[in-house]
């Protein structure tokens, strides 16, 4: 039927240009059905898109609860997931079967229902790829997975049991995607991804922005590049090394762990490249009344580790041998130092300090550019104390781990008090020094260090 006179003088002018003239009855009921359709499809569309982020997006603390429920539902859900590449395989033929189905509606509404854009073939392209690809993008794709991340559990829950039936149905092409799939996956894993530490790091940075703190981030990039890193970055010099000799009178002995406050010292022969054992102190509670024992009887074997062996392999060695304390060896086999668990876990959580521990710190902030360092302090830890890149001193630290032994590799010697030694914009002054070693040092850091605080 034609479309009244009086109706048609309501009706926008340039609409009455774009509809088909002589509509009957039918033709809008078509077009009803075939908008209702294109409804329909697009709910379902949206309902995959979030089903995708909301299984693959569960943690292990959802899982769980997950799996604690004695459901069909959350039973069906733990059933999908075991199986997640057919999952995602079923998801996708299904997401993309139904907005194949949707353009083809959305066609044929503009071309062959009531619609006529012979004459606006402009505006026929707009509503047809810009319009329809904008609601489908965002009604189809972005809003439901943005709602997903809220109620992901109450979406598995609701999507379980729908998508084991489709998976079921669409059985055959999900299980060629899913051979297609580990297909690629193998070829991909001969040629093989090189992903760096520093790739992580960056990755760390943008994801967990607006997320987590800043110690949150640290402990996530410690957890990632400690396995990199040698004992002889973390571990304690001789120097700084407390011990007992091994010919000390028990008397001397109990004064000196009563002065030291530690709970194990190692032991020595004549000097500290001769360890004999280490003591736990716990092993002379019993006899800490007597007024002679025979303590070298009661000390442990000592765990030797080489410089260069990484923490990851050394936290494995404490774990399976049960030992927090190890002696650290140079390539000649002489002691070069002490590294213990909590060295370990420092460089992953940070400073540890318990209720024996001292307040005073390695460096004191004197002002935005300028601090005071001890010489014996890592520089991994003066580049987290200052928040700068960890490889700034890779061309001048030669096999050095601390600040004073860098300065020493630069100078060639063991710099005199108030020697200035500069490098890339760094300025370093040394404070205090002996014969053997650099104690003290000011580090003022350079002028772009400043500039971009000041920034921030």
């Amino acid at each position: 039927m034609d479309i009244p006179p009086g109706e048609q003088s309501q009706l926008p002018a340039p609409l009455l240009q774009i509809l088909h003239t002589n509509l009957e009855g039918s033709d809008w009921v078509t077009f009803i059905m075939l908008l209702g359709g294109i409804l329909f499809l697009l709910a379902l569309s949206a309902l995959f898109s979030a089903s995708e982020t909301a299984f693959f997006s569960l943690g292990p603390q959802s899982i769980k609860e997950i799996r604690e429920k004695e459901d069909k539902a959350s039973a069906t859900t733990i059933r999908l997931l075991y199986n997640h590449r057919k999952l995602l395989a079923t998801i996708l033929i299904a997401n993309n079967f139904v907005n194949v189905a949707i353009v083809f509606l959305s066609t044929f509404i503009f071309q062959k229902s009531i619609f006529d854009f012979a004459n606006y073939p402009y505006l026929g392209f707009i509503l047809q790829a810009i319009v329809v690809t904008a609601i489908l993008v965002f009604l189809g794709e972005v809003f439901p997975k943005v709602y997903a991340t809220a109620r992901k559990e109450a979406i598995t829950r609701m999507m379980a049991l729908p998508l084991y039936w489709l998976s079921r149905a669409l059985a055959p092409m999900v299980m060629l995607l899913e051979k297609s799939s580990k297909l690629l996956d193998k070829r991909m894993t001969k040629k093989g991804h090189q992903v760096s530490l520093d790739d992580i790091n960056q990755a760390i940075d943008m994801t967990a922005e607006g997320e987590q703190s800043e110690d949150e981030k640290d402990i996530l990039k410690g957890i990632v590049n400690y396995g990199n890193i040698p004992v002889k970055q973390i571990m304690r010099s001789r120097l700084d090394v407390s011990g007992l000799s091994i010919d000390t009178p028990y008397e001397t002995v109990l004064e000196k762990v009563k002065e030291l406050g530690y709970s194990r010292l190692p032991v020595y022969e004549e000097n500290f490249d001769s360890i004999k054992g280490i003591l736990y102190i716990k092993d002379l509670v019993p006899y800490i009344r007597e007024k002679e024992y025979a303590w070298q009887d009661i000390i442990r074997p000592p765990y030797f580790v080489p410089e260069s062996k990484k923490l990851d392999d050394l936290m494995s060695d404490f774990q399976e041998k049960r030992v927090h304390m190890a002696i650290v060896v140079d390539e000649y086999g002489g002691s070069s130092g002490l590294v213990t668990m909590e060295d370990v876990l420092e460089e992953i959580f940070g400073e540890i300090k318990d209720e024996f521990d001292d307040d005073d710190f390695s460096y004191s902030h004197l002002d935005d550019r300028t601090y005071v360092f001890e010489g014996k302090i890592l520089l991994n830890d003066i580049c987290r104390i200052v928040d700068m890149d960890t490889s700034i001193f890779e061309d001048v630290r030669g096999d050095s781990d601390t600040l004073g032994g860098m300065l020493i590799e630069i100078q060639g010697k063991i710099p005199n008090i108030g020697n200035r030694i500069k490098f890339d914009g760094f300025e370093f002054v040394v404070e205090s020094a002996d014969r053997r070693r650099i104690k003290r040092v000011k580090m003022i850091l350079p002028e772009e260090e400043k500039g971009e605080e000041q920034a921030e």
